[in-house]
């Protein structure tokens, strides 16, 4: 901007045209963060306080540890609130909205974090934290060896991150903020920046109503439906937690293979499946638009390779790995596909021990992942779809190279803009594998290991190769590299360019 652009003479000296002709240089709205903060952390007591009732309830020593954590975020929400309480709320942008979202993972995780360390359930903060921001991330990789050993709050709590995480911590937040006032569309926007996320009512507020609607009918229909089998309710509580969110916790060290149960497998099966769909189409279909939810592409596609996997693989088991039967080998391939697919990270049993056809497979199902605007990880469908047809196009171009051929979905003209940004996210998405592994090996990890922890982690999906497998943990990992991945299951959750846009320098710039 000029000076001759800003020099008004009827607005007198310096001061007054940078006061009365509001030449404004944009700033980041502190007060505006601290206030969100502050409410969030108010709206997370009340879910730490469920926990500190389960722990009363069973009578066990981790009440206590509960007790004073619910105390410390509830007095952090009323400081931070009320500090930030005169915010200009009209003011916020997307910067604020990035750094609130990020803020509060990082945060939440510490806050989390603190049942664990004070009642000596974990000893050491880098380990307490790492579980944690698993949780919240729904990430799944734990550092526990003996889950069985912990007390039912602790427990609890754990699925009831994971919980929290699937929706999102801040849809809940932007779902009550008319109580609180206005700031919803740049949390919205932050927390939700996929390739594309449909309105369907005009204010953010409605939409983040209606999706925790759905998402709490679904949780409370898979915990009902565990519960009706062999699971007692508390199992079914937590495992319906952790399976909608496609969390993958476990109150069991052999996660799901402990029922040995056909109906449980098929019951989180489904379950794992419609928390990987898009829960905006699932509203649709609820709202009586079933063709819009069965036309979709990204979900045919998604359904389509679920379906190819699980079918090449029951065969493949049934013929290599001397399978009881057919009934079980396509319940193994199914459950474990969409295990895989979903970001869940549920397991019957040591798949590691199937060979390295199926490790690849697991690789590309670890990838690619579920839909968009779902609570899975990973690159997503959608994405994979966009580049499969813009490298079907290039093809084309070849031949025809004065052709206009646009990318299409659902019929819809997809906006070089938007391919572009999904060849950006995948480039960016790819490199960060390959730091990753790099830095992890650096950290002294092994070659197989640091290429399934860091897809693991910034895909969400929980196991990974080697001692990080599906029966294994990650209470061996080195004290930087568990830092790292913390990192990067946070940048993973909240699609990379939230995170990494913030360490840009320009992002700080006025």
């Amino acid at each position: 901007m000029s000076l001759s652009s800003v020099w008004n003479p009827q607005c007198g000296n310096w001061k007054t045209i940078l006061t009365n002709c509001q030449l404004t240089i944009r700033m980041i709205n502190v007060r505006f963060i601290i206030k969100m903060l502050g409410l969030m952390f108010l709206l997370e007591t009340f879910f730490m306080l469920m926990a500190t009732g389960v722990a009363f309830a069973y009578g066990e020593n981790d009440f206590y540890p509960f007790l004073i954590s619910t105390g410390i975020i509830f007095g952090s929400g009323l400081l931070f609130y009320f500090a930030g309480n005169k915010a200009d709320e009209y003011s916020a942008g997307r910067r604020e909205g990035m750094l609130t979202v990020s803020l509060t993972w990082i945060l939440f995780s510490f806050f989390g974090m603190l049942p664990f360390y004070l009642g000596g359930y974990v000893d050491n903060i880098t380990d307490a934290y790492f579980e944690t921001m698993s949780g919240f991330t729904t990430t799944g990789a734990s550092i526990l060896t003996d889950i069985e050993a912990m007390p039912k709050g602790i427990l609890f709590w754990r699925s009831l991150t994971q919980w929290q995480g699937g929706i999102g911590i801040i849809v809940f937040t932007v779902a009550l903020m008319p109580i609180f006032g206005g700031g919803a569309a740049q949390l919205f926007d932050a927390e939700t920046p996929g390739i594309t996320h449909e309105r369907f009512r005009p204010r953010v507020t409605q939409v983040a109503k209606r999706l925790s609607g759905i998402y709490i009918l679904f949780t409370l229909a898979v915990i009902g439906m565990l519960w009706a089998g062999p699971m007692d309710f508390f199992d079914a509580l937590n495992h319906g937690l952790t399976t909608i969110a496609t969390g993958g916790y476990s109150t069991k060290n052999a996660s799901i293979g402990y029922w040995d149960s056909a109906y449980v497998e098929y019951t989180v099966t489904f379950f794992m499946f419609v928390g990987a769909t898009n829960i905006t189409l699932v509203y649709f279909l609820f709202n009586r638009r079933p063709k819009k939810f069965l036309r979709d592409e990204e979900f045919r596609w998604y359904f389509s390779l679920v379906l190819l996997t699980s079918i090449v693989l029951t065969v493949w088991l049934l013929y290599t790995h001397n399978s009881s039967g057919l009934g079980d080998s396509f319940r193994q391939a199914l459950f474990h596909v969409v295990s895989l697919i979903s970001t869940c990270g549920f397991v019957t049993e040591n798949y590691i021990s199937w060979g390295p056809f199926f490790w690849f497979i697991a690789l590309i199902l670890s990838s690619i992942c579920g839909c968009a605007g779902s609570t899975s990880g990973g690159l997503k469908m959608g994405r994979f779809v966009i580049l499969s047809k813009n490298l079907f196009n290039e093809f084309k171009k070849q031949t025809h190279p004065n052709a206009v051929i646009p990318v299409r979905m659902n019929g819809h003209v997809i906006s070089r803009e938007i391919v572009h940004r999904v060849l950006a996210f995948v480039f960016v998405y790819i490199a960060l594998i390959v730091v990753s592994c790099l830095v992890l090996a650096l950290d002294g990890m092994p070659f197989d290991e640091t290429i399934g922890v860091a897809i693991s982690a910034i895909g969400n999906i929980g196991p990974g190769l080697g001692a990080q497998g599906p029966v294994g943990n990650y209470v061996e990992v080195p004290v930087i590299s568990k830092w790292f991945l913390s990192f990067l299951m946070l940048t993973g959750r909240l699609e990379i360019f939230t995170v990494l846009t913030i360490l840009v320098p320009g992002f700080w710039k006025q």
